[in-house]
C-alpha cells in the first residue's frame, strides 16, 4: 500500500504558474520597455525641440548681437556725425560772425559811397551847368573859327590868285606851262632833259623867275597863314631802269627834289616847300601815244595851306 501510494503519488504541476508568472514578467518588462521607449521618444522629441529652440535662441542671440553691433556702429556714426555737425555749426557760427562784421563794414562803405555819390552828383550837376555854358562858348567859338577859317581860305585864295596872276605875267603865254585848277603845270621838257633830274639852263631860268615871284608874294602873306608850296613830280608810263633811277618813282621824286633845292637856293624858305614823287600812277592823259606821254611828264606846283 505504501508502494502503491508512492507509485500513485504525483508532485503538483507548477509549470503553468511559472509560465503565467514569466508571461506576466515579460509583459511587465515589455510594458516597461515600451514605456521607456516612449519616454525616450518623447524625451528625444522634447530634447530635439529644445535643441531647435536653443538653436533659434542662438540665432536670435546672433541676430541681436549683429543688431547690437549695428546699433553701436550707428551710434558711433551718429556721434561722429554729431561731432561733425557741431564743428560745422561752430564754423557756421564763426562764418556768420565774420559775415556780420563784413556786413557792418560794407554798410559803412555803402554810407561812405552814398556820401561820395552825393558829392559826385553835386559835382556832375555843377559840371553840367558848366558844360552847357562851355557848349554855348564852343558853339560861339566854332562860329568864330568858321568865320576865321573862311577868311583865311578867302585870304589864301586871294594870295593864290595873285600868285597865279603874277606867274602868268612872268612866264608869259607858253603852251608848255599851264594852269590846271589850283596848280601850275610845267612840262618836264621845260625844266629837265629827257630821263634826267638835273635842271636844264632854261629850267633854271624859268625857276629863277618863279622863285622871285614866290618870294615877293610870300612877303605879303600874313604870318598867321600857314602855307606851303608843294612840288609834285610825275612821269609817263614808259619804264626807266638806270643806275641812278631804278624806276619812275625815283625819277619823279628826284625831279621834285631838284626843284625844291633850287628854289631854296634862291631864297625860298625850306619850311615852305615840300617834294613828292608820284611816278606814272597819276596821269593826266590815259592814252599811250607820244602826245599823252608828253602831257603826263610834268612838274606840278600848288600853293596850299599846310
Amino acid at each position: 500500500m505504501a508502494r502503491s501510494r508512492i507509485r500513485s503519488y504525483r508532485p503538483p504541476d507548477v509549470w503553468p504558474g511559472y509560465v503565467d508568472a514569466l508571461t506576466t514578467l515579460l509583459l511587465s518588462i515589455t510594458f516597461l520597455l515600451t514605456v521607456y521607449v516612449l519616454a525616450q521618444f518623447f524625451l528625444s522629441q522634447t530634447l530635439s525641440g529644445r535643441e531647435q529652440a536653443l538653436q533659434r535662441l542662438r540665432q536670435d542671440v546672433a541676430a541681436l548681437s549683429q543688431q547690437l553691433a549695428g546699433e553701436r556702429k550707428a551710434k558711433q556714426d551718429a556721434e561722429a556725425q554729431a561731432a561733425g555737425l557741431t564743428a560745422s555749426l561752430r564754423s557756421a557760427t564763426e562764418t556768420r560772425e565774420a559775415v556780420e562784421k563784413r556786413a557792418a563794414g560794407l554798410q559803412e562803405d555803402i554810407e561812405r559811397l552814398n556820401a561820395q555819390l552825393a558829392q559826385i552828383a553835386a559835382a556832375l550837376e555843377a559840371s553840367e551847368v558848366k558844360t552847357r555854358a562851355d557848349q554855348v562858348a564852343i558853339a560861339d567859338l566854332g562860329q568864330r573859327l568858321q568865320v576865321a577859317l573862311a577868311e583865311k581860305v578867302a585870304e589864301m585864295a586871294r594870295y593864290r590868285s595873285e600868285f597865279f596872276g603874277r606867274l602868268r605875267e612872268v612866264l608869259g603865254d607858253r603852251p608848255d606851262v599851264r594852269v590846271v585848277g589850283d596848280r601850275f603845270v610845267f612840262q618836264s621838257e621845260v625844266l629837265f632833259p629827257s630821263g634826267s633830274a638835273d635842271l636844264s639852263p632854261e629850267g633854271r631860268k624859268t625857276l629863277t623867275a618863279f622863285a622871285r615871284t614866290l618870294i615877293e608874294i610870300a612877303g605879303k602873306i600874313t604870318p598867321d597863314v600857314s602855307w606851303v608850296l608843294r612840288v609834285d613830280g610825275h612821269t609817263d608810263r614808259v619804264p626807266i631802269a638806270s643806275a641812278r633811277f631804278p624806276s619812275n618813282w625815283e625819277l619823279s621824286a628826284g625831279r621834285a627834289l631838284s626843284v625844291v633845292k633850287f628854289l631854296t637856293s634862291k631864297g625860298v624858305p625850306p619850311q615852305r616847300l615840300a617834294a613828292t614823287g608820284f611816278g606814272e600812277f597819276q596821269p593826266l592823259d590815259d592814252g599811250t601815244g607820244p602826245a599823252a606821254n608828253a602831257r603826263n611828264r610834268r612838274i606840278e606846283m600848288r600853293l596850299t595851306d599846310r
